[in-house]
């Protein structure tokens, strides 16, 4: 007896639930809508605003009884006829399509719960703070089930593809029926990712300097060695601005006075330093697509400021942004390049011979990472 007792008031709840007033259903036909992956490289020419895509979704309203079916869109508005779709972004719904009880019919546009729509048509756009409602014959309608077709559309401002690190949108927005008392949460995704750039070094980046000789090298001050050719070509997927750094891997192991620009050569057997080298940039023997001169730049930071564009020969440093522009004497910044090929200089300098151990044989190991930044 105890256990109908603790039964029989979940059953009556439960039946309440299935014949009370608030029994209508309010389905999507998808909860989330993915306008995909962007970047600078989708875009045939340069924009204020870019369009992302158009996405649709099926609404259906279901009643057991004739109901007022007036149907209600809340996001953060941007505008007069978008939504918010984060600060650089904005998306618009359009509805179409409707069917109420197996007829079509048009739709009316309105600015609040039971009033007069302001405009009518078989399919209209959905602005921030309004509804839409079935009608048939100029007259607003009741019914039982109620389908739509709503369009989605994504816009973002062409600053917000130009991302260094990869940047995904997620906003939301709640589809309402009021009158029946249900509501459903529609999410927007859209993600942002720098152009790709791959860069490919001759020889796969190795540079053979050679067996050296004791009588080649000086034993008291620094042996500048030959300059060694580097070609080096990096292809993008799109006009990107982008600059380089290098990273030594033998770090603390250049000689000479500390220089951003110079890189190590390793250590030999009583864990002396070998030398250093650098790498340099001629802008004379660069090409960017196009024929045209090129002129370095750089930047301690890789935002502004930008140093001068010039022909000079620069160093690509550790803790600087080298970069390249198609306009002398620019300081905006790299232009963008979607191909670019250089012939770079690689110089090393040997220490003296006598601070190094030549009991054992000298091997040079100098290790960096060029790396390509995105701006």
């Amino acid at each position: 007896m105890g256990l109908k007792h603790l039964l029989y008031p979940l059953v009556l709840v439960m039946s309440a639930g299935a014949w009370g007033a608030d029994e209508c259903q309010l389905n999507l036909s998808q909860a989330e809508l993915d306008f995909g992956l962007m970047n600078r490289a989708t875009a045939l020419a340069p924009a204020a605003e870019r369009w992302l895509g158009e996405r649709r979704i099926s609404l259906t309203l279901n009643c057991p009884h004739p109901s007022d079916l007036s149907l209600f869109y809340r996001g953060p508005g941007a505008g007069p006829e978008r939504f918010r779709f984060t600060e650089r972004g904005t998306y618009g719904l359009r509805v179409s399509d409707a069917v109420l009880d197996g007829q079509a019919v048009e739709l009316g546009q309105i600015a609040g719960p039971g009033q007069a729509p302001s405009t009518a048509g078989a399919q209209l756009p959905w602005p921030p703070d309004h509804g839409v409602v079935p009608m048939r014959g100029g007259v607003v309608v009741t019914g039982r089930n109620l389908s739509l077709q709503i369009d989605a559309s994504a816009w973002a401002s062409e600053a917000a593809t130009q991302v260094r690190d990869a940047v995904t949108w997620d906003t939301a927005g709640l589809f309402e029926a009021l009158a029946a008392g249900r509501s459903r949460e529609l999410r927007l995704l859209a993600r942002f990712a720098p152009a790709a750039c791959t860069p490919t070094l001759s020889n796969g980046g190795h540079v053979e300097l050679g067996k050296l000789s004791v009588s080649d090298l000086s034993m008291d001050k620094d042996t500048a060695l030959a300059p060694r050719a580097l070609s080096l070509s990096v292809i993008c997927d799109g006009p990107t601005a982008f600059a380089l750094r290098m990273q030594d891997n033998r770090q603390g192991s250049a000689t000479g006075i500390a220089d951003e620009s110079a890189y190590g050569l390793g250590l030999d057997a009583r864990q002396q330093k070998i030398g250093r080298y650098r790498l340099l940039f001629d802008p004379t023997r660069i090409t960017a697509d196009s024929s045209g001169p090129v002129f370095s730049t750089d930047s301690a930071s890789g935002d502004l400021p930008w140093s001068s564009a010039s022909a000079r020969i620069a160093a690509v440093g550790a803790n600087r942004y080298l970069g390249f522009s198609a306009t002398s004497g620019s300081t905006s910044g790299p232009s963008a390049i979607q191909n670019l090929n250089a012939t770079l200089s690689l110089e090393a300098v040997i220490a003296p011979l006598g601070s190094l151990d030549l009991g054992h044989e000298v091997r040079l190991d100098g290790s960096g990472t060029l790396e390509i930044i995105y701006l």
